[in-house]
């Protein structure tokens, strides 16, 4: 015995060592764009750019893969991001109170932030020995020619800005809020010049040869002031509103700070460029979020698609302006007539229109891969064909060794292509499905493109637009076959669409197959949305992914199930009634199987019918004004979150969930919540048959076997399903997952993958065992006698309940042969588990995601080989891995810029002599936050809770 005690030992600790070896738990990477963005900042001299958020993120990029990131312990909202000149220094400012700091500058010596204030003070700090004193005080009477309603700390009010000289590093403008300006002297200490502008101050800029200060008011107006010795009075100034009397530059303000203006010269032959924000006439053009730009004689109001952060110009080959808006990033090109639209690699906003659904595909062969991008490159011709203008840091990571795809569903019935090989998610192919069937949309209702002659000149400028003309659109479920480039789609109102890959345009007609899932059953009536109405019309599709058949459920319920064989040219699908079988080679129905509860009247009433209504009146008044989408795109965030937790898994409350036999009367027992295609043996253990396997809510699984006409008759006989097995669970838990394993114990092959020599033929020999997962237990079941043989319950106590699973491979760290086959499984606490296969044994679990956060645990995705996303937002996917193989992060390195040469004698530090003692800085109700950015790559931190191990951020007072 004590013999036995000492072998097990031994096994176990060998079985850690190899876990250590297959499973690493990392959240690697963020891909999107960030949630609710609060500040920008951008460095030249690194070719940086760093986004805030109001949840205290910062985030930094540069090149294409060169990604860092840092979040503050406390949930404080970045307002201003600065980076320090000639450093790797970023200064951030955090939001804690009311506002009390106001401006903020970083000199160009890399050394000092001045800071003005709400009452009138202007601090200067040395970031290097966290020094700070008071550089001017509001009620200090600085020269007598100031008039005498400037005089005082009241009439003053706030700095609204600070401003250096560009070629006296000495100097500075201090702005404040009722329009006195006061060019202030570092080394003297002094005024040398006041400038008294009788509008509210807005924004002030210098020009680059010093000569001139701009700036602008509240009125609409701004204004241009001589740089000299003495003071000017209000008749030297040169005004200029440029949209008229009637229509002020500045006339109305979303938020004080938010309005800016900046005038840059590109080249020495050609005009300057002016570009400002804000400044639409209040009654018409109020809800616009623009930024109008003024070049010779062009003049363009870019009209965005959701509030303006901030922004900034790159003058470097090729000069860009970078947008910042609340929900994307956009870069236009200045050099390229018509200044088209740059291209993102990296924070481009995955909610155009809500996500309602993901698919990963990993290992794209080459030719559909090229495919792809071919149809996509069609498709982005409006953009700039300058590369990307943000070009700092170096990208350390190694090409990627496969070629990945990410889909991604949305409300408004498209499907987005994405390369997720590496670190950024980069678009490559937009699906569209509206265009086969007929919507409420009205066909003037074109707001992209202002008409000729229009004043202001507005051009709609961005991709976000969360409006769906109509919500039966959306994409619910996804399937694409990466060996025979067919795909299939299914939407909320029954809708099923097949598609195949085509190289040219097509023009042709889509026929729909109706499906009637109730089977005449006699006391149902439909309360819910009806179906969309197909065109019988042909249709012209361009080079893509083109539909061919269409398939209609009826009920018209949303599709709750989907999966395809494309070697047996298959497509089965499943709602809340039922399930079918439809060949898209035949275009003809194979089964119909209605599941439907006599008790299940919930089912008939619809997803969309309680919110029908307000989804009405909202696409109405979306039609009539287009205000700021983000309430929008959280409401169908959410609203899809919960509605999958209402249909598809029935949350009750955990004491209720020990694992025990339910009445068979629950709600939604019939919906179809798995279907599955195999080769298998159903009749006896010496011959195989095609099958389709069907599990649904009430813990029912279905199983019927699959005849083909032979090969040359396969165009003409019909394909035909026979009942074969039918298996109740007793404790009728939802079935969540269904997989068969081989002979060897393998989970069997995709459809053509071993026509395609990427995986072995499957084990025919020996016995097939059918593994059920339930939202609480994994049961084995023999085959074909279909006998229990074992099981792993999963922990019914604390309420938890299985989610998300998927078979995946994990392969060694130490060893390039060796790997096993797992099942990655996903809990509603937000635990993320491995399961052995076949011996179905948990090996290792994480926490993964919070308990509270049900749209992320719904919208999580896993991969074939051990890792997933999931949203932590509307625009952003968290990536983790669960692999030691398979992993993508950032690696990356900034190198600080030369800090000897002719650059540091044209920006020596100011001579400033400190008399306070060294103190760390809260003022008011900021705090002010020095990031050292340790900007290189790093080795992983294996922890639990994951982390982004390739770029760090430290903070530290200042």
């Amino acid at each position: 015995g004590r013999m036995k005690r000492l072998r097990r030992h031994g096994h176990e600790s060998q079985r850690d060592r190899l876990k250590q070896e297959l499973f690493q738990f990392n959240k690697t990477v963020e891909h999107g764009f960030p949630h609710q963005p609060s500040a920008l900042g951008y460095s030249p001299s690194l070719q940086l750019l760093a986004i805030g958020t109001r949840s205290g993120a910062i985030k930094l990029y540069g090149a294409p893969g060169v990604e860092f990131m840092g979040l503050h312990d406390e949930n404080a909202a970045v307002t201003q991001v600065h980076f320090l000149p000639r450093t790797v220094v970023c200064s951030v400012l955090f939001f804690f109170l009311p506002k009390s700091l106001t401006a903020v500058l970083a000199h160009s010596s890399g050394e000092l932030l001045l800071l003005g204030t709400e009452g009138g003070h202007v601090f200067i700090a040395d970031v290097l020995s966290h020094s700070f004193l008071p550089l001017v005080y509001p009620y200090t009477p600085v020269s007598s020619s100031v008039p005498n309603d400037y005089i005082g700390r009241r009439n003053l009010e706030h700095v609204e800005a600070l401003q250096e000289n560009p070629v006296n590093p000495n100097q500075v403008v201090i702005g404040y809020g009722r329009g006195l300006m006061v060019i202030w002297d570092l080394k003297k200490r002094c005024a040398v010049q006041h400038i008294p502008a009788t509008q509210q101050l807005e924004s002030v800029w210098w020009t680059e040869d010093g000569s001139y200060i701009l700036s602008s008011h509240s009125d609409g107006s701004y204004c241009r002031w001589m740089v000299g010795e003495e003071d000017m009075n209000e008749e030297e100034e040169k005004s200029d509103i440029p949209y008229g009397e009637q229509k002020k530059l500045f006339g109305l303000f979303y938020c004080w700070h938010e309005n800016k203006l900046v005038c840059v010269s590109l080249s020495v032959c050609r005009p300057p460029f002016l570009v400002f924000s804000g400044g639409m006439p209040r009654a018409s053009y109020g809800d616009r979020h623009c930024i109008t730009v003024i070049h010779g004689k062009t003049h363009v109001a870019l009209d965005f698609t959701s509030r303006i952060i901030d922004f900034f110009v790159i003058r470097e080959d090729p000069s860009a302006l970078v947008v910042l808006v609340e929900e994307e990033l956009v870069a236009i090109d200045l050099q390229t007539e018509g200044w088209p639209v740059i291209q993102a690699p990296y924070l481009v906003p995955l909610h155009s229109s809500a996500i309602t659904c993901s698919h990963h595909i990993s290992v794209i062969p080459l030719k559909l891969w090229e495919r792809i991008i071919a149809a996509g490159h069609l498709q982005n011709t409006h953009y700039s064909k300058k590369p990307w203008p943000i070009t700092g840091g170096q990208n350390l990571a190694p090409d990627p060794p496969q070629r990945d795809l990410l889909l991604t569903g949305h409300e408004d019935g498209t499907v987005h292509f994405w390369d997720a090989s590496g670190v950024c998610l980069y678009p490559l192919y937009k699906l569209s499905t509206a265009g086969v069937f007929h919507t409420d949309a009205d066909p003037n209702d074109n707001m992209n493109q202002g008409t000729e002659g229009e004043w202001p000149p507005f051009r709609k400028v961005g991709c976000f637009d969360p409006y769906s003309d109509d919500p039966r659109l959306g994409i619910q479920k996804i399937h694409l076959c990466k060996y025979s480039g067919y795909l299939t789609v299914a939407g909320t109102a029954g809708q099923i669409l097949v598609l195949e890959l085509n190289d040219e345009a097509a023009e042709q007609t889509v026929e729909a197959k109706v499906v009637d899932l109730l089977q005449g059953q006699e006391g149902f009536r439909w309360k819910g949305h009806t179906q969309l109405d197909v065109r019988e019309e042909p249709v012209l599709f361009p080079p893509g992914f083109q539909p061919f058949a269409l398939v209609q459920c009826q009920p018209p319920a949303v599709v709750t199930a989907l999966t395809l064989h494309s070697e047996w040219k298959l497509v089965a699908f499943g709602t809340s009634h039922g399930f079918g079988v439809y060949d898209y080679q035949q275009k003809n129905s194979v089964l119909i199987k209605c599941t439907l509860n006599p008790s299940d009247q919930l089912a008939m009433e619809g997803p969309l019918s309680r919110v029908k209504s307000i989804k009405k009146s909202l696409r109405q008044s979306f039609r009539r004004i287009r205000r700021s989408r983000v309430s929008r795109v959280m409401h169908l965030h959410d609203a899809n979150a919960r509605l999958e937790a209402e249909l598809a898994e029935m949350e009750l409350a955990p004491v209720q969930r020990k694992i025990e036999a339910r009445s068979s009367d629950d709600s939604f027992t019939g919906l179809v919540r798995m279907l599955y295609f195999a080769d298998t043996f159903l009749s006896d253990s010496s011959h195989h048959t095609p099958s389709l396997w069907a599990g649904t809510n009430g813990g029912c699984v279905f199983a019927y076997m699959l005849r083909f006409p032979p090969v040359e008759h396969r165009a003409d006989e019909p394909v035909t399903a026979h009942p074969a097995k039918e298996i109740q669970l007793m404790h009728r838990a939802p079935v969540v997952g269904i997989v068969v394993l081989d002979g060897r114990g393998t989970p069997l092959p995709e459809p053509l993958e071993v026509a395609h020599d990427l995986a072995r033929s499957p084990d025919m020999q020996g016995s097939h065992h059918l593994l059920v997962i339930s939202e609480e237990q994994f049961k084995v079941f023999t085959l074909p006698k279909v006998s229990a043989k074992m099981k792993l319950k999963l922990t019914a106590v604390d309420g938890s309940r299985v989610r998300r699973v998927g078979v995946a491979w994990f392969g060694s760290s130490r060893s390039e042969d060796y790997g096993e086959n797992g099942l990655l499984v996903l809990t509603n606490q937000g635990d993320v588990h491995v399961v052995s296969l076949p011996a179905v044994k948990m090996q290792v679990h994480y926490p993964c995601i919070r308990r509270e956060d049900v749209s992320g645990i719904a919208s999580c995705v896993f991969t074939k080989h051990g890792q997933g996303f999931y949203l932590i937002s509307p625009s952003e996917f968290e990536r983790f891995s669960l692999s030691t193989r398979h992993l993508v992060e950032p690696r990356c390195l900034v190198e600080p810029p030369p800090q000897s040469g002719t650059s540091t004698q044209h920006r020596p530090r100011p001579a400033y002599r400190y008399a306070h003692s060294e103190m760390l800085f809260y003022y008011g109700s900021y705090y002010i936050l020095t990031v050292f950015m340790r900007l290189s790559s790093l080795p992983r931190n294996a922890s639990q809770d994951g982390g982004h191990d390739a770029g760090k951020v430290f903070f530290r007072g200042l």
